[in-house]
């Protein structure tokens, strides 16, 4: 079963720094650089994301990024250019979709992520969340966690190996 955690930060540049220190931490928490992303919103209401897909694969890096893209759509109610969904990754989320990411989860990110705050996200699939959230303890911020089933996460998986990604178009 993997977890989805958001770290919701007061500051807006506190979630980048963040991202930089579990990317540092990769091979002890045993999350990969592209499960993690950063958003932050300015002053102005504006998001930024920021991801890393730097040990994937090109097809790896653009399903991690078609991930990205659909939960921030879904969670914060606008498209994020650059971060487009194939169709084979689109048809994934219309099966998961709202029903492997709980409204409450959504509903208490939303929340958080105000003007001038910013959030990291992570996919924690083998490293127990707590060991990931205690690296990240100096940095403060309100943590929010949702599972996903043992079936969303297989076939979250599968859509995520570059095998199946490239088989699936």
């Amino acid at each position: 079963m993997a977890t989805l955690v958001a770290i919701g930060y007061p500051g807006e540049t506190t979630a980048e720094d963040a991202r930089k220190t579990v990317q540092g931490l990769e091979s002890d928490l045993i999350i990969q650089a592209d499960q993690v992303a950063a958003i932050s919103r300015d002053a102005e209401g504006k998001y930024h994301i920021t991801t890393t897909h730097g040990g994937a694969s090109t097809g790896g890096g653009a399903v991690w990024g078609g991930f990205w893209g659909f939960l921030f759509g879904l969670i914060f109610l606008v498209p994020f250019a650059g971060l487009a969904i194939g169709a084979g990754f689109g048809a994934l989320f219309g099966h998961l979709g709202e029903k492997a990411i709980d409204k409450e989860f959504q509903e208490q990110v939303r929340d958080q992520v105000q003007p001038g705050t910013s959030a990291l996200f992570m996919i924690i699939e083998q490293a127990t969340p707590d060991k990931a959230i205690e690296a990240l303890k100096g940095y403060g911020g309100t943590v929010i966690k949702t599972s996903l089933s043992d079936e969303d996460t297989k076939k979250l998986q599968e859509a995520l190996t570059p095998e199946t990604a490239g088989a699936a178009s």
